[in-house]
Protein backbone atom coordinates (compact mmCIF):
# COMPACT_ATOMS: atom_id res chain seq x y z
CA UNK A 1 0.00 0.00 0.00
CA UNK A 2 2.88 2.36 0.74
CA UNK A 3 4.19 2.04 -2.81
CA UNK A 4 0.78 2.90 -4.27
CA UNK A 5 0.48 5.86 -1.86
CA UNK A 6 3.90 7.15 -2.87
CA UNK A 7 3.06 6.79 -6.56
CA UNK A 8 -0.03 8.95 -6.05
CA UNK A 9 2.04 11.50 -4.08
CA UNK A 10 4.53 11.62 -6.96
CA UNK A 11 1.68 12.13 -9.44
CA UNK A 12 0.26 15.00 -7.36
CA UNK A 13 3.74 16.57 -7.16
CA UNK A 14 4.23 16.25 -10.93
CA UNK A 15 0.79 17.73 -11.51
CA UNK A 16 1.76 20.77 -9.42
CA UNK A 17 5.05 21.14 -11.27
CA UNK A 18 2.98 21.17 -14.46
CA UNK A 19 0.77 23.90 -12.95
CA UNK A 20 3.93 25.85 -12.10
CA UNK A 21 5.09 25.69 -15.72
CA UNK A 22 1.66 26.62 -17.07
CA UNK A 23 1.18 29.54 -14.70
CA UNK A 24 4.72 30.93 -14.57
CA UNK A 25 5.94 30.40 -18.11
CA UNK A 26 3.04 29.51 -20.44
CA UNK A 27 0.23 31.68 -19.04
CA UNK A 28 0.04 33.96 -22.09
CA UNK A 29 1.21 31.35 -24.61
CA UNK A 30 -1.13 29.09 -26.63
CA UNK A 31 -0.85 26.17 -24.17
CA UNK A 32 -1.66 28.38 -21.19
CA UNK A 33 -4.47 30.16 -23.00
CA UNK A 34 -6.04 26.79 -23.90
CA UNK A 35 -5.55 25.29 -20.42
CA UNK A 36 -7.23 28.20 -18.67
CA UNK A 37 -9.63 29.29 -21.43
CA UNK A 38 -8.37 32.86 -21.49
CA UNK A 39 -8.00 35.57 -24.08
CA UNK A 40 -4.59 37.08 -24.77
CA UNK A 41 -5.74 40.35 -23.25
CA UNK A 42 -6.92 38.79 -19.99
CA UNK A 43 -3.78 36.66 -19.77
CA UNK A 44 -1.59 39.73 -20.24
CA UNK A 45 -3.48 41.56 -17.48
CA UNK A 46 -3.17 38.67 -15.02
CA UNK A 47 0.29 37.35 -15.89
CA UNK A 48 2.00 38.51 -12.68
CA UNK A 49 -0.77 37.05 -10.51
CA UNK A 50 -0.55 33.75 -12.36
CA UNK A 51 3.21 33.61 -11.90
CA UNK A 52 2.75 34.09 -8.17
CA UNK A 53 0.18 31.31 -8.11
CA UNK A 54 2.54 29.08 -10.08
CA UNK A 55 5.27 29.66 -7.53
CA UNK A 56 2.95 28.47 -4.76
CA UNK A 57 2.18 25.34 -6.77
CA UNK A 58 5.92 24.75 -6.98
CA UNK A 59 6.17 24.98 -3.20
CA UNK A 60 3.42 22.36 -2.86
CA UNK A 61 5.32 20.05 -5.21
CA UNK A 62 8.57 20.65 -3.33
CA UNK A 63 6.91 19.78 -0.03
CA UNK A 64 5.55 16.54 -1.41
CA UNK A 65 8.95 15.60 -2.84
CA UNK A 66 10.55 16.44 0.52
CA UNK A 67 8.12 14.13 2.29
CA UNK A 68 8.90 11.34 -0.18
CA UNK A 69 12.63 11.89 0.15
CA UNK A 70 12.44 11.45 3.94
CA UNK A 71 10.87 8.03 3.58
CA UNK A 72 8.90 6.82 6.61
CA UNK A 73 9.82 9.96 8.56
CA UNK A 74 8.17 12.08 5.84
CA UNK A 75 4.64 10.78 6.39
CA UNK A 76 3.48 13.85 8.32
CA UNK A 77 5.04 16.15 5.73
CA UNK A 78 3.22 14.33 2.93
CA UNK A 79 -0.03 14.56 4.89
CA UNK A 80 0.45 18.27 5.51
CA UNK A 81 1.19 19.13 1.87
CA UNK A 82 -1.55 16.86 0.52
CA UNK A 83 -3.91 18.63 2.93
CA UNK A 84 -2.75 21.99 1.55
CA UNK A 85 -3.36 20.77 -2.00
CA UNK A 86 -6.81 19.50 -1.02
CA UNK A 87 -7.79 22.81 0.61
CA UNK A 88 -6.47 24.77 -2.39
CA UNK A 89 -8.42 22.50 -4.74
CA UNK A 90 -11.64 22.87 -2.75
CA UNK A 91 -11.24 26.64 -2.62
CA UNK A 92 -10.48 26.79 -6.34
CA UNK A 93 -13.51 24.64 -7.13
CA UNK A 94 -15.73 26.90 -5.03
CA UNK A 95 -14.40 30.18 -6.40
CA UNK A 96 -12.96 29.63 -9.87
CA UNK A 97 -14.00 26.41 -11.63
CA UNK A 98 -15.64 23.17 -10.55
CA UNK A 99 -13.16 21.38 -12.79
CA UNK A 100 -10.47 22.08 -10.15
CA UNK A 101 -12.30 19.71 -7.81
CA UNK A 102 -11.41 16.80 -10.07
CA UNK A 103 -8.01 17.99 -11.31
CA UNK A 104 -6.53 19.07 -7.97
CA UNK A 105 -8.68 18.19 -4.96
CA UNK A 106 -9.61 14.61 -5.87
CA UNK A 107 -6.02 13.41 -6.49
CA UNK A 108 -4.97 15.02 -3.19
CA UNK A 109 -7.85 13.35 -1.33
CA UNK A 110 -6.92 9.98 -2.81
CA UNK A 111 -3.29 10.57 -1.85
CA UNK A 112 -4.28 11.52 1.70
CA UNK A 113 -6.38 8.41 2.08
CA UNK A 114 -3.65 6.15 0.74
CA UNK A 115 -0.91 7.71 2.90
CA UNK A 116 -3.15 7.36 5.98
CA UNK A 117 -3.80 3.68 5.13
CA UNK A 118 -0.15 2.83 4.50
Amino acid sequence: MEIVANIVVVLVAVLHLYFLVLEMFLWDKPAGLRAFGQSKERAAATKVLAANQGLYNGFLAAGLVWGLWLGAEGTNIKLFFLGCVLVAGLFGAATASRKILFIQALPAAIGLALVLMS
